[in-house]
C-alpha cells in the first residue's frame, strides 16, 4: 500500500489541472472552487488497482469490481447531465435509479468519485484501505474551498447510488460460486493440469455463471474450437507445440520485453530453492482501464465523458473474461509448458510463468481485442499514445500508434512469453473484437 501514500499528494495538483477546460459543477453553492477533472478519475482507478494488488485479486474478479465501481461513478453523471444517458434498458437487469431528489447542494463530479469508492470498499477484500485515499480527497476538497455542506451531501448522494450498485452487482451469482463444489482438474491427455512452481488450482472456474453486462448470454459470440490434441508428430496440433517449443528455446530480446510489458499475473511465484516468493502485479484488465486514463488525458475529455469511456471498458472487461472463461473451462485445453514437458523436453521452461487456468482461448487476446475496440470507437484509428502504466512495476513505457496495435502487440506477448498456443490467440482476438462491437452497440455511446 505504500504507492497509495505516495500519489495522494497529486490529488490537488490533479483537481486544478485543465480546470479552465471545464465547467462550473452543478448544485454547488456559493462560489465555484476548482472543478474535478479526468485524472481525478485514473486516480481512484489507481488506488482501487493497488488494493487489487495487494489482495491478489485474479483478473477476472478485477475486471467485475472495476466494472460496477465505475457504473456507480456514471450513474451519478447520467443522472444529473441529460447528455449521458441511463443504463436502464441497455445493461442486463439494470435498475431505473431514480435521483436522491432530497439531497441539495452537491457537487456532481465529487459524488461520482465517492460513489466509485463507496463501491469499491464494499466490494474488494481489503476495500476498507481506500478510506485514506478518501479522507485526502475530501481534505484536498476543503483546501480548495469546497465547504463542508457541499462535502457531506456530495458522499450522501454517493452512498445513496452506491447502495443501489451494490444491490444490482450481489444479484449478479457471483456470490453463489462459494457454494459449487471444488474444481478438480480432469487426469486426461490435452487436458490443463497445474503448472509448477506453485501448482495453484484453477482460477474462476464458474465464472461463466455471473450474469453478463452487455451480453445476451456468456456463449453469445462462441469462438471455433481448438486444434485438436493430437501427439502425432504431423499434426496440426504438433506443428502448434513445435512453434512454442521453437521460440522458447531461444527467445530474443524484444520478444522477451514485450512478453514481460504486458505480463499482468497476479499469481507469479519464483521458487528459489527452499523459498517461495511472489511478484505482485496488476491485473490485464487493470492495465487497459490505465490505458483508458492516458488517452482520456491526452484528448483532453471532459470529466462526464472520460466517465462514460470508463464505465464502457469497465463493462466490456466483465464480458469479455466472462465469455472468455465460458471457452476456457469448456474447452479445457493443456498449456505449452505441460505438452513440452511431457512430449518433448521436460526441461523446458517458458519465459512467463504459466497462468493457473486452461489454455484455450488466450484471455489477454479477448480482453485487449475488445478494449481497443471500445477505446477505437471514442477515439479513432490513428490514436498515438504512449503506454507507461507499468513504470510503477519497473518497466519502460512502450509507444503505439493505435489501440489496436496494442491489442496485437498484448496478444502475441502470450505466444512470446510461452503459455498460448497461436490459435488461442488468433481466435481470440476475433471473439474480443466481437465483444467490444456489442458493448458499443448495446451502450450506444456516442464517441
Amino acid at each position: 500500500m505504500k504507492r497509495i501514500n505516495k500519489t495522494i499528494f497529486l490529488i490537488t495538483c490533479l483537481m486544478i489541472e485543465m480546470t479552465g477546460c471545464t465547467s462550473p459543477t452543478p448544485r454547488h453553492a456559493g462560489n465555484q472552487p476548482p472543478a474535478l477533472t479526468t485524472a481525478v478519475i485514473g486516480q481512484v482507478i489507481t488506488q482501487m488497482t493497488e488494493v487489487m494488488v495487494h489482495d491478489i485479486t485474479n483478473p477476472p474478479l478485477a475486471a467485475r469490481f472495476f466494472s460496477y465501481a465505475c457504473l456507480a461513478g456514471y450513474e451519478v453523471v447520467a443522472q444529473n447531465n441529460s447528455a449521458f444517458k441511463s443504463m436502464h434498458g441497455s445493461l442486463k437487469d439494470y435498475p431505473a435509479l431514480k435521483q436522491p431528489d432530497t439531497i441539495q447542494q452537491y457537487d456532481v463530479r465529487l459524488s461520482a468519485l465517492l460513489a466509485m469508492l463507496a463501491t469499491a470498499q464494499k466490494m474488494q477484500p481489503s476495500g476498507k484501505l481506500l478510506a485514506v485515499f478518501e479522507q485526502q480527497l475530501l481534505d484536498s476538497c476543503r483546501h480548495l474551498g469546497y465547504t463542508d455542506d457541499v462535502i457531506n451531501n456530495s458522499k450522501r448522494y454517493a452512498m445513496a447510488v452506491s447502495k443501489k450498485i451494490l444491490a444490482y452487482a450481489k444479484a449478479d451469482r457471483y456470490n453463489l460460486i462459494s457454494n459449487y463444489p471444488r474444481y478438480t482438474p480432469l487426469d486426461k491427455a490435452g487436458c490443463w493440469y497445474p503448472t509448477p512452481p506453485a501448482f495453484l488450482p484453477a482460477v474462476e472456474p464458474y465464472f461463466n455463471t455471473v450474469r453478463t453486462l452487455a451480453l445476451d448470454t456468456c456463449m453469445q459470440f462462441p469462438a471455433p474450437p481448438p486444434v485438436a490434441f493430437s501427439t502425432g508428430k504431423k499434426t496440426a496440433f504438433y506443428k502448434l507445440l513445435l512453434a512454442n517449443y521453437t521460440e522458447g528455446r531461444k527467445v530474443p530480446a524484444e520478444h522477451r520485453i514485450i512478453a514481460a510489458f504486458w505480463d499482468c499475473n497476479p499469481f507469479a511465484i519464483q521458487d528459489d530453492g527452499h523459498l517461495i516468493l511472489s511478484s505482485k502485479k496488476i491485473s490485464p484488465g487493470a492495465h487497459w482501464l490505465g490505458i483508458t486514463g492516458i488517452a482520456c488525458e491526452k484528448a483532453g475529455k471532459g470529466f462526464e465523458e472520460s466517465m462514460q469511456i470508463y464505465t464502457s471498458v469497465a463493462v466490456g472487461l466483465l464480458d469479455a473474461f466472462i465469455c472468455c472463461w465460458d471457452e476456457k473451462f469448456r474447452s479445457n485445453r493443456i498449456r505449452p509448458e505441460t505438452a513440452i514437458r511431457k512430449y518433448i523436453d521436460p526441461q523446458w521452461v517458458p519465459v512467463l510463468q504459466t497462468p493457473p487456468f486452461p489454455e484455450y482461448l488466450s484471455g489477454h487476446s479477448v480482453i485487449s481485442a475488445c478494449s481497443a475496440t471500445i477505446l477505437t470507437h471514442f477515439f479513432g484509428n490513428n490514436f498515438s499514445y504512449t503506454d507507461n502504466v507499468e513504470v510503477a512495476y519497473g518497466l519502460p513505457p512502450r509507444s503505439f500508434t493505435s489501440f489496436q496495435q496494442a491489442a496485437q502487440e498484448a496478444a502475441i506477448s502470450r505466444f512470446y512469453g510461452g503459455i498460448h498456443f497461436m490459435d488461442a490467440i488468433e481466435n481470440g482476438l476475433v471473439v474480443g473484437g466481437k465483444v467490444g462491437q456489442w458493448v458499443i452497440q448495446k451502450m450506444n455511446f456516442r464517441p
